[in-house]
């Protein structure tokens, strides 16, 4: 979601010595701003909370940095708690970006808080490499297993290097960062809130499962919880890979190009009388031949992997639509220059530096909870190819990531063992949209299917979680679960007020359904469009 300071790949454990017990309350104030960087009325706390849950005897804690968005209406309901996925996302940085919007959508009564969570930001932050040269290195070595007939293993060779050098650095650190501990973190901050001991929470894409843990961990504790842009469990802790997830990719791929034929005046590819499926064709040519013959841009090239690393970074909203149409145009023209700015060298080196550092959290935290593995590289390939048959532009982007899961050295503290067949104290909303190319709709119903009582919110449009698609229905249904604990009517559907490759955001939503469209559209830097478009983001 946003990049992050290679500086914190040396940084160290938020580490501080008192005794574990009763959380103390929390005591607000001012936000350092160099960390904590907005006009809105933000504030932030400390808390320590015990850095090994299973450990009884020890006196070692762990300080989570929160930040806080008071209600805009007084008095406060209490507190929502945030996680926006990854897993690797840091949560300041990413409720920042999204504050004003989520207090639109939560009705304004609640308290916003968001906190890093372990293995991110400068909360317990995962690293296997000393040095940047190591790190460079890991990084060129992310190359996708279509990319030539020989990647498939050199992925497996680079993951099992990764997985040794992990184990051998970072054994400690990543036996403490699984979701297990993140949801007892949560549920550390809900008893140092002291409200009324219940979790109001909103997970979003990988947050999905951290909800689905704490809800089925501590059942009796949740008040309400919203999970949006719904990851299978199952699958995350016990298989391979993530199949489910991919399942719509494909089909969010397509729409890309159906959405510019549809709205030609504000799609730059849309020229020549070409269809939809005819304009998918030439990209995925392109794509092809670049395997073969590279496109040099600034400090680095443009290749197969890079090419489909953009793709799939595109999937998760179509406001970044319009502009990888002109880059596209621009390539499919042979005139590559006019893409876009080209970084220099150290730019791009910086990039990759600053990326590692959400790669390494996700390798950390996922690989830690796969309880999966294996040493067998012909054991996993079944997977890995069941992987290339889901989908065509997000299969190979995935396996890397689950090569590295499956050698994976590093035994969690604590890993949910339990199910997903849960009857939570007040039932839970899930939503999904109907294209998500990252948590397909269907991952919604299956998880929503164990949890008693819960109901299924449906989004009719492109993009990852519901809060990348404006619609005044979403507004309306969301606040109002909030605000009044009702659900939706199962089977509900709600349309969306922003087409692909239209100028709509969800401050003209917001302003419309308020009746106070030009008050809004005052504040339209605060609907952060690259926030949107990177919501739940993960380096896979």
């Amino acid at each position: 979601m946003v990049l992050f300071k290679a500086s914190l790949l040396l940084s160290g454990l938020a580490l501080a010595h008192a005794g574990p017990g009763k959380s103390p309350n929390i005591e607000w104030g001012a936000c350092n701003k160099t960390e904590v960087n907005t006009s809105l009325p933000m504030d932030c706390s400390n808390l320590h909370v015990p850095l090994d849950y299973t450990d009884s005897r020890s006196n070692k804690t762990l300080r989570l940095e929160l930040a806080r968005l008071p209600a805009s209406e007084n008095p406060s309901k209490g507190s929502i708690l945030f996680n926006f996925g990854g897993p690797g996302i840091p949560g300041r940085s990413s409720l920042v970006a999204l504050a004003s919007l989520l207090q639109a959508l939560t009705g304004g009564q609640y308290d916003l808080i968001a906190f890093d969570p372990r293995g991110t930001g400068n909360t317990l932050p995962f690293t296997c490499y000393d040095n940047d040269l190591e790190v460079l290195a890991m990084m060129d070595e992310q190359i996708l297993a279509n990319a030539s007939d020989t990647t498939m293993g050199r992925l497996w060779a680079r993951a099992s290097v990764d997985a040794q050098a992990c184990f051998s650095k970072a054994n400690e650190t990543g036996s403490l960062i699984g979701t297990a501990f993140g949801a007892r973190d949560l549920m550390s901050v809900v008893d140092a809130l002291d409200e009324d001991g219940m979790l109001r929470y909103w997970g979003l894409s990988y947050g999905t499962t951290l909800g689905a843990t704490v809800a089925a961990m501590f059942p009796d504790r949740i008040d309400k919880m919203i999970l949006d842009g719904v990851q299978n469990p199952h699958e995350y802790y016990h298989a391979y890979a993530d199949f489910e997830e991919w399942t719509m990719s494909d089909k969010v791929f397509s729409g890309i190009f159906s959405g510019c034929v549809a709205a030609p005046e504000n799609c730059a590819l849309a020229h020549g009388n070409k269809t939809a499926a005819e304009l998918e064709q030439v990209v995925w040519d392109m794509i092809d031949a670049v395997k073969y013959r590279p496109i040099p841009l600034g400090g680095g090239l443009l290749d197969y992997s890079a090419s489909k690393q953009v793709m799939a970074q595109h999937l998760y909203s179509t406001s970044g639509w319009p502009d990888l149409a002109v880059m596209l145009d621009a390539m499919l023209s042979g005139n590559p220059q006019e893409s876009g700015p080209e970084p220099d060298a150290g730019v791009y080196i910086d990039g990759k530096l600053q990326n590692s550092v959400q790669l390494m959290a996700t390798m950390g935290i996922h690989c830690a909870d796969r309880k999966l593995r294996t040493s067998s590289f012909d054991e996993i390939m079944p997977a890995m190819n069941q992987l290339l048959n889901i989908s065509r532009v997000m299969g190979d982007v995935t396996t890397g990531m689950s090569m590295a899961c499956a050698q994976w050295k590093i035994e969690p503290k604590e890993r949910y063992e339990g199910d997903f067949q849960v009857k939570t104290k007040n039932p839970v909303l899930f939503i999904g949209n109907t294209y998500d190319g990252h948590t397909p709709i269907i991952s919604a119903r299956n998880v929503s299917s164990g949890f008693e009582g819960s109901v299924v919110l449906e989004v009719n449009g492109y993009g990852h979680c519901s809060v990348a698609l404006p619609s005044k229905c979403t507004l309306k249904t969301v606040s109002e679960y909030w605000l009044k604990g009702t659900l939706p009517e199962p089977g509900k559907v709600c349309g969306v007020d922003a087409p692909p490759y239209s100028n709509v955001t969800w401050a003209d939503v917001i302003g419309e359904a308020s009746g106070n469209n030009t008050s809004c559209l005052l504040k339209r830097e605060v609907y952060n469009v690259p926030s949107l478009h990177n919501l739940g983001r993960r380096l896979i």
